[in-house]
């Protein structure tokens, strides 16, 4: 029998699109399979209620239960640190191996990873948050050493919204982006439908886009020490890095 490929994924409570679309992504490997664990978060605002929300106490509780399942990585499928911070990713990962004994990793850490290789300096967002959210992410991108080079987002609030943004809405927030002529675009938000229209938009555009549900695979399908390049139809992150 082939050993199991098990990855453990920290999950919003209000997230309808991160479970279907990330079991999706691996359904092409047939010792993979993808386990969730869930903690509260239902709005993305700068409010100190909203903030509460990514306390590391309630994730590692989380992380512990999917410990119970023996997963061989975690990732938190999260965005809070493009606004938070990413050295807040960091410290969660070690807090998640320090209680667990497992390796763990994040959404937007391997985002950074992969703008990273790829020397990415002009870099377009797509994304439903709040002006202020999307700023401080922009920010925070912009002290990594990534120039904002097109911008857009919905100035939504309501985390179970940004599952209902249509296609229609993600493909033409994408394009309009494109036009600013980015090295790369993230779609960051772990709670929209953007990661199947990433092959047919980047064969569209020419411009490499990295979904952050994508990432995560991605980076947790690579310290499982599968081979990437199996998940096909997803977009050239699988295929390049």
């Amino acid at each position: 029998m082939t050993k199991r490929v098990l990855l453990g994924m920290l999950t919003p409570s209000s997230n309808t699109v991160l479970e279907p679309v990330t079991q999706a992504m691996v359904a092409g490997l047939p010792e993979v399979s993808a386990h969730f664990g869930r903690f509260k978060v239902t709005e993305i605002a700068l409010s100190d209620t909203a903030l509460k929300q990514f306390d590391d106490t309630e994730i590692l509780r989380a992380a512990e239960l999917l410990a119970h399942a023996k997963v061989d990585v975690i990732s938190w499928n999260g965005t809070s640190s493009g606004w938070l911070g990413f050295e807040s990713d960091e410290r969660l990962c070690e807090r998640i191996t320090a209680a667990t004994g497992i390796k763990a990793n994040t959404s937007m850490l391997a985002l950074n990873e992969v703008l990273a290789a790829k020397k990415v300096k002009s870099l377009g967002h797509v994304s439903p948050y709040l002006d202020d959210v999307q700023a401080r992410v922009v920010a925070n991108y912009e002290k990594l050493g990534h120039a904002c080079c097109g911008d857009r987002h919905l100035g939504l609030q309501d985390n179970f919204s940004f599952s209902e943004v249509t296609s229609e809405q993600l493909i033409s927030m994408t394009r309009e982006v494109a036009t600013s002529k980015p090295e790369a675009i993230a779609v960051i938000c772990t709670n929209l439908r953007a990661a199947p229209l990433v092959e047919k938009l980047e064969a569209e555009t020419g411009i490499p886009i990295y979904d952050t549900i994508a990432t995560s695979v991605w980076k947790s399908l690579k310290m499982a020490g599968v081979d990437t390049t199996r998940v096909t139809g997803w977009g050239s992150l699988f295929r390049e890095l």
